[in-house]
């Protein structure tokens, strides 16, 4: 298996980083192979902007799925979306490690997705959900948070944490076709004690050794919604 992790976090010192290390080598102590995008260590550009094109398909009109697909066909990508692009396609699985800032991850870890993911290779008009193009692929997020254990769930104040992590779990991961498996969340991390640390790190690592028994996600089948969807997908892309 070939895994992709792609971290977030502009500490070197910080727990993210730690749970970074624990993935590489306990993936690698299964025989896996893997990369990593360290994204702040990689000072990655998180903008899209026209310098992500080499070639323009419009020049009066900035058009990014068009651009993006225009790009692809004609080798006019800019050389780090290429690189980024050709790790993702040889992931098996792919980790997103990060910290919850406002309900989501870094900024910058969501301009790596909208750079990245780039429309007409990663998705299309129908291509989406079990169709997507990244089918046959895993992904995780393995997240910390600021909040206690208590603080997140159904009836709690801040909700449930699969509600929070939706737009990843089902806008990306599951949207491009991968299958969801199960989150990684360390809770409370600024506040918990070398001890506390030290039974997050052996859990994320089970975790980690549990990944081919993992039960997926439930995601939805664009199959059951094509008949509703399919008068809509000829729309112009916005």
């Amino acid at each position: 298996m070939h895994a992709l992790i792609v971290y977030a976090h502009p500490e070197p010192k910080s727990f993210n980083a730690a749970l970074l290390d624990v993935a590489k080598n306990t993936l690698a102590d299964q025989g896996h192979a893997v990369d990593v995008s360290d994204l702040y260590g990689m000072n990655f550009k998180a903008v899209i902007d026209r310098s992500d094109f080499l070639t323009v398909r419009n020049p009066d009109h900035f058009n990014i799925p068009i651009e993006q697909r225009h790009a692809t066909h004609n080798s006019g990508l800019a050389p780090d979306i290429v690189a980024e692009l050709e790790k993702l396609k040889r992931a098996d699985l792919v980790i997103f490690q990060f910290p919850l800032w406002w309900f989501g991850p870094p900024a910058i870890l969501k301009g790596w997705i909208d750079r990245i993911f780039l429309s007409g290779v990663v998705y299309g008009r129908s291509a989406m959900f079990e169709r997507g193009r990244l089918k046959g692929k895993r992904a995780m997020v393995s997240v910390t948070t600021g909040g206690p254990a208590a603080s997140f769930g159904a009836n709690a104040l801040n909700g449930d944490i699969l509600d929070i992590l939706a737009p990843l779990h089902r806008g990306v991961f599951a949207f491009t076709g991968m299958t969801v498996l199960p989150p990684f969340v360390a809770y409370h991390v600024p506040y918990a004690g070398n001890a506390e640390r030290c039974v997050m790190i052996d859990t994320f690592r089970a975790h980690l050794a549990r990944l081919d028994t993992l039960q997926p996600l439930p995601m939805p089948r664009f199959a059951d919604h094509e008949a509703v969807l399919a008068p809509t997908l000829t729309a112009v892309a916005h």
